[in-house]
């Protein structure tokens, strides 16, 4: 049997994918058991129904229950600007922390919190969980083994939709305001596309040029619509398109050209990957990945971190890795602001 661990989740009234990860709680074998912060009784009844026995204390703040309780690992999903200061507290009670992005609204709120998490030998682990999709692993382990050859260039957009920002319940939470969310699309959805972009290639962003707008027009003071240049530290060029811009659904994709060849993702499609060599047996053909899209998403994410503190192994997303992200978003972001290419 997996070894197990006590996990704290601390969260509060407005926190993001609070089901999603409540779901992944119960299901995960590394996860011994749950103990809850939950101010004002939000999510209390839920958590019970969806966790049994395994929620075995419910506490009114983080704060009594990192004192009463030292949880191997917290789950951090709140309101971004709150975070930073309750993710420091886990960390001085010495656990390992999963963290809903962003997590802060400025960059210089997180990195100290990176220094103090490697300091102590903690994981601080960003919930970036699309790493994790077995069409993911499929790109990561082509592009390492020189499938398409000395990677060229990237092509990335991510689309969501218009629609739920004209609604005034969306209006009024957290994620719509700059100064309680730190950005809008980029940093909620964008993010995603950049991780994988750099997590897939093995590469970093070093370079940026952005810009940023509310094409919509509605009550919203983020934007809804990012565009991004980039280089990367491998010699790479690429794009980004990150917006809200649809009546419903998704549409995105991640197309990497090499000298080889080139590959493309559509994770949302039933055939997620698909790859032009012009070596090997199969040269000059477009091929398509036959593997299974399970499993995807908080769950085996979840599982995988909690896991890693368990055993003291490698977390689904490094320390490093979690801060990068978020540096190159706030850098397309100082970009847009100041009309200037900024490094990374």
């Amino acid at each position: 049997m997996p070894q197990a661990i006590k996990v704290g989740l601390l969260t509060h009234a407005p926190g993001a994918h609070v089901t999603a990860y409540l779901s992944a709680l119960a299901k995960s074998a590394a996860c011994g058991e749950v103990v809850l912060a939950d101010p004002g009784g939000r999510w209390e009844k839920e958590a019970r129904k969806v966790l049994g026995d395994k929620l075995t204390q419910v506490y009114p703040d983080h704060k009594t229950l990192l004192e009463r309780d030292r949880p191997g690992m917290v789950l951090v999903t709140m309101e971004a600007k709150l975070a930073p200061p309750v993710i420091d507290a886990a960390l001085e009670a010495g656990c390992h922390v999963f963290a809903e992005k962003p997590s802060c609204i400025r960059v210089e709120d997180f990195e100290p919190l990176v220094h103090k998490a490697d300091s102590g030998h903690r994981n601080l682990m960003l919930a970036l969980a699309n790493r994790l999709n077995p069409e993911i692993a499929a790109a990561r382990r082509m592009i390492a083994n020189g499938v398409i050859g000395k990677i060229y260039g990237m092509e990335m957009h991510l689309v969501a939709d218009q629609t739920r920002l004209t609604r005034e319940s969306y209006q009024q939470q957290w994620f719509a305001h700059k100064d309680r969310a730190g950005g809008g699309h980029l940093i909620w959805l964008g993010i995603h596309w950049l991780d994988l972009a750099m997590d897939i290639t093995q590469s970093s962003v070093t370079e940026v040029a952005g810009f940023t707008a509310n094409v919509g027009g509605q009550s919203i003071d983020v934007e809804d619509s990012a565009a991004a240049a980039l280089k990367f530290d491998n010699g790479t060029l690429g794009t980004l398109t990150s917006g809200y811009y649809l009546d419903k659904g998704y549409n995105s994709h991640i197309k990497i050209w090499g000298s080889g060849g080139w590959l493309h993702l559509e994770s949302m499609k039933d055939e997620p990957l698909t790859w032009y060599t012009a070596k090997g047996a199969h040269a000059g053909e477009v091929q398509t990945w036959q593997g299974s899209k399970q499993p995807r998403g908080y769950t085996p994410f979840v599982d995988a971190a909690i896991k890693a503190c368990a055993e003291m192994t490698d977390p689904p997303i490094s320390n490093a890795d979690s801060l990068r992200a978020l540096k190159t978003v706030f850098a397309i972001y100082k970009a847009a602001a100041t009309g200037r290419t900024v490094q990374v």
